[in-house]
């Protein structure tokens, strides 16, 4: 089975089989992904392992990129299906593949883009995971006794803004611990204490600004109180003397950092399920919509472009009314002879 495109380490720009003036091409339209609309690595990362697949479908067919027909692409997406690959990774490559025709459209080198009307195979979306209210707030307000008091406060206030915010991990480790200059130009969030909002740089580069409750300006200004006087050492470089998460070896800390210590942190709290930072935000989501809140309030806190992802969230809301309903109603309760 083909393995589906993966973001682990920034993909070489190199094209085996493709013909120079494609990769010529291809390469030109990475740097202007990537320079000009200033997309996250991670994604001209999808690009470009998308674009070197599109290339060796072409070349097998001895086409070049500015021969390839809807057809041809209808017929490599059967192909991609038949070789194992799930409809969310062919939706991720045709993505990839939609762009770069679109960019060649305004550069005048295709007449139609022969991905625009082509669709991935349906796909199942599954419920996102999330944790009950109870489990949420026995995770929030769990203090540990086996780590040092600045590892602890680091830890609550993690907590606070991946549940009591709903922040994406990569927006979390992009915080800084105060609003600059240099940093806002390098995409760099911060929480405003005295508007209890947190400044927040989502996907697409776009800004918003989400409420946090007083738990989290406590937990901020318990960490800030502290923050430099656990490091081992100085700060690496400037971004990192800035960041508002570091580790103790005066590094940003990283979302795999985060990632490790939030599901220790639930196993230590007694949550059975395996804790990890989208599920705080998909719970964080879910609670809100539960208590009422509107959707459209909800998409904005998100930072979703289209409410209709956000609406994934109401099928939760709709399954813990009905588990209510199942558990707690006389009619929901057959009898048995």
């Amino acid at each position: 089975m083909n393995s589906p495109v993966s973001a682990a380490a920034p993909a070489p720009l190199d094209f085996p089989g493709m013909g120079a003036a494609d990769a010529a091409l291809v390469r030109r339209y990475l740097g202007y992904v990537q320079h000009e609309k200033r997309l996250a690595a991670r994604t001209c990362t999808l690009y470009t392992l998308a674009l070197r697949r599109l290339g060796a479908l072409a070349a097998a067919q001895q086409l070049t990129l500015l021969q390839v027909q809807p057809e041809h692409v209808r017929a490599w997406v059967r192909q991609l299906r038949v070789q194992g690959l799930d409809a969310r990774t062919i939706a991720l490559n045709l993505s990839g593949w939609r762009g770069l025709y679109a960019w060649l459209g305004r550069q005048q080198q295709v007449r139609l883009n022969p991905v625009a009307g082509v669709r991935a195979p349906r796909q199942q979306h599954p419920l996102p995971a999330v944790l009950d209210v109870d489990e949420s707030m026995r995770l929030a307000e769990f203090e540990q006794d086996d780590d040092t008091p600045w590892l602890r406060a680091r830890d609550a206030l993690m907590v606070e803004l991946l549940y009591g915010a709903g922040l994406r991990v990569s927006e979390l480790v992009g915080l800084d611990a105060a609003a600059s200059t240099a940093g806002q130009a390098a995409g760099r969030g911060w929480i405003d204490a005295a508007e209890s909002m947190v400044q927040v740089c989502g996907k697409g580069s776009k800004w918003r600004a989400v409420p946090v409750g007083p738990p989290a300006v406590q937990a901020l200004q318990a960490w800030l109180a502290q923050r430099s006087a656990g490091l081992k050492r100085p700060p690496k470089d400037a971004d990192a003397a800035r960041a508002l998460f570091i580790g103790q070896l005066g590094t940003r800390l990283s979302a795999r950092s985060i990632q490790k210590r939030l599901r220790r942190l639930g196993l230590l709290a007694g949550v059975a399920k395996p804790v990890h930072p989208h599920m705080l935000r998909h719970s964080f989501a879910s609670h809100l919509l539960q208590s009422g809140s509107d959707l459209r309030g909800v998409q904005e806190m998100l930072g979703h472009a289209s409410v209709g992802t956000t609406q994934i969230y109401t099928h939760l809301d709709f399954q813990h009314a009905a588990h209510t309903y199942d558990s707690a109603h006389p009619r929901a309760r057959r009898k048995t002879r």
